[in-house]
């Protein structure tokens, strides 16, 4: 298949997908979304055993872009439900996809870009790149990613994370367990690739069966909660901090919260 906002690439049984919109730092749009969880079905169906998620430019992804924002504030309220929930599919999709995925965090990973480097079963990061679930700041909701933040780091690291909306390094990324490694810009790629060979050793079987296991530990509970986080990312959107925050961040000034 031919994407726009994204490459894949297959060598053998590894398959790389790379995200291309450096002008946008890669940020999330509706596009996006269906051509990712479209690439990855496609590998799914392929004999590829491991996938490198990656990007090109100064970022690894920052989040929605702002096309994306401004359409979301002007939606409906069933539109909003099916936005949220597509954005879930995907996060979804990430979490309990079938082969290994190693992401190689070539920059920036905020918002939902930092949910879709996290969430890979491997986070490889450069040592300059900044992680952050920054929604708060902008009168979002990071609902969807706190269903998996809570399981992967715990419910007090993640309140401080989801609350303050505070930017974190990659050596603090490293410290609670988000990140793998930190390796430098040059050999990230490499050291990757280097990580894919080794999973490519282990029986195919072993890692399909190893990963469904670990998705169906947590399924059901974590289905349920989608919804409730689904329900909730939609509802933000109809508020007046909301509004605001999205007016103050495209105007590029502080926000002057109404507190509803």
């Amino acid at each position: 298949m031919n994407f726009e906002t994204l490459q894949t690439e297959t060598n053998g049984h590894l398959a790389t997908i790379t995200l291309t919109r450096p002008e946008k730092r890669n940020a999330i749009s509706i596009h996006m979304i269906a051509e990712l969880q479209a690439a990855l079905d496609e590998i799914e169906k392929s004999p590829t055993r491991v996938v490198i998620l990656t990007g090109v430019g100064k970022a690894f992804c920052a989040g929605i872009d702002l096309d994306y924002l401004q359409a979301i504030a002007k939606q409906s309220a069933s539109e909003n439900q099916d936005d949220s929930r597509r954005i879930a599919k995907m996060f979804r999709k990430i979490w309990s996809y079938s082969r290994p995925l190693i992401a190689a965090v070539n920059g920036h990973a905020l918002a939902g870009g930092c949910g879709i480097a996290t969430l890979c079963d491997f986070t490889l990061t450069v040592p300059e790149a900044q992680f952050g679930y920054t929604e708060v700041k902008i009168g979002f909701l990071p609902a969807i990613v706190s269903v998996f933040l809570t399981r992967q780091i715990g419910e007090k690291r993640a309140r401080d994370l989801l609350l303050s909306g505070r930017l974190f390094d990659a050596e603090e990324a490293w410290q609670m367990g988000l990140v793998n490694e930190v390796v430098p810009e040059e050999r990230l790629m490499a050291r990757s690739r280097q990580l894919a060979t080794s999973l490519l050793e282990a029986s195919p079987t072993s890692l399909r069966c190893t990963k469904r296991l670990l998705a169906d530990f947590s399924q059901k509970q974590l289905d349920h909660e989608l919804e409730t986080a689904v329900y909730e990312n939609a509802r933000i959107r109809s508020t007046a901090d909301f509004r605001e925050g999205l007016s103050a961040f495209l105007e590029k000034r502080q926000p002057h919260w109404p507190g509803r």
